[in-house]
């Protein structure tokens, strides 16, 4: 780093000032609009996953905000949605507030999920807001996650510095997450910093009786992707699935185990094979003749006889007007 200072704290956790010019500053500060001049951070940076590994650049930075009074509808909706995150490259930011900030701070330490937490205040223990989230942010920092806020380390809250931190919170992260907003809310100015710097918003309905349902309802009408469960928010993350990984592995062994049927083949059946394979398993008799006549000349009668031996061996059946792989 090109400049540091070091202050003591009561707990002995260093505060340290981070500045634009250093190589990990977070990356996604630097193309908002008046980034903060500085940062001061308590815990680990870049913060770490439950395993040792460092969040990197391919992790993703998820904001998740939410009413201070939220229902326990909120509570369950934001406790089953990071819980459902456990085990992929994702990192949780929020603002250590009361409320949904705070249950997503410590749904992510459940999950064993790095989170960033960034307090309307200073990062002195004196000052550190709210009092009451005292011991989450004392976990965060245990679990190998961060404290970040652009506030003097003495500075108390104020209702502006709210306002001020909810950009960063959008700032630092790929997409924003409203769980429970009433309208007007500051969860909804932290989406609308979101919508500002070209973020993703996302959004989880509620009930339609729920003044905490208005500030998601908002969103989705304008736009914001909907949120059901773990999986859209993967999805709208572009992160595969442990699912889809296991069918994509499955696909490929299952592509090498085709090849090996035809390891004693010829040449010329190898590349029949492969042809329909491309095709997807299945193709009209005279495109696979066309395809193959495309790759080299050759004489129709001698590929037709080529398709009969394959037919003959077990390897492809024909159903339908159609050559198939016997998979």
């Amino acid at each position: 780093m090109n400049e540091i200072e070091k202050n003591n704290c009561e707990n002995n956790i260093e505060i340290v000032t981070m500045i634009p010019n250093d190589a990990d500053w977070p990356a996604l500060l630097r193309e908002i609009p008046h980034p903060p001049a500085r940062l001061f951070r308590r815990g680990t940076w870049p913060p770490r996953f439950s395993n040792g590994t460092v969040v990197n650049k391919e992790t993703k930075f998820l904001c998740v905000v939410g009413a201070r009074k939220h229902s326990s509808y909120g509570r369950e909706v934001c406790e089953t949605l990071i819980a459902g995150l456990a085990g992929y490259n994702i990192c949780i930011v929020s603002g250590l507030a009361l409320g949904l900030d705070a249950i997503a701070h410590e749904a992510a330490l459940a999950a064993r999920i790095p989170t960033i937490a960034f307090p309307g205040s200073g990062l002195n223990p004196d000052v550190l807001y709210p009092p009451r989230n005292f011991r989450i942010a004392k976990l965060i920092i245990d679990a190998g996650g961060t404290l970040l806020s652009e506030f003097e380390n003495n500075m108390e809250a104020t209702p502006w510095c709210f306002e001020q931190r909810n950009r960063l919170m959008a700032g630092i992260s790929h997409a924003t997450l409203v769980i429970e907003a009433q309208r007007p809310s500051g969860t909804l100015i932290t989406s609308k910093y979101a919508g500002e710097y070209n973020r993703d918003t996302f959004a989880v309905p509620g009930e339609i009786f729920s003044p905490l349902s208005a500030g998601p309802h908002k969103l989705i009408k304008d736009g914001a992707a909907i949120i059901r469960n773990s999986n859209d928010i993967l999805h709208q993350l572009r992160i595969k699935t442990l699912d889809e990984e296991t069918s994509n592995k499955n696909k490929t062994t299952g592509q090498k185990e085709l090849f090996e049927k035809i390891r004693g083949e010829t040449d010329e059946e190898k590349l029949l094979y492969k042809i329909i394979l491309d095709a997807g398993g299945k193709i009209q008799k005279d495109k696979l003749i066309h395809e193959r006549m495309k790759i080299r000349q050759s004489n129709v009668s001698e590929i037709l006889v080529t398709i009969s031996l394959l037919e003959m061996n077990g390897l492809i059946a024909e159903r339908n007007e159609l050559i198939c792989i016997n998979f």
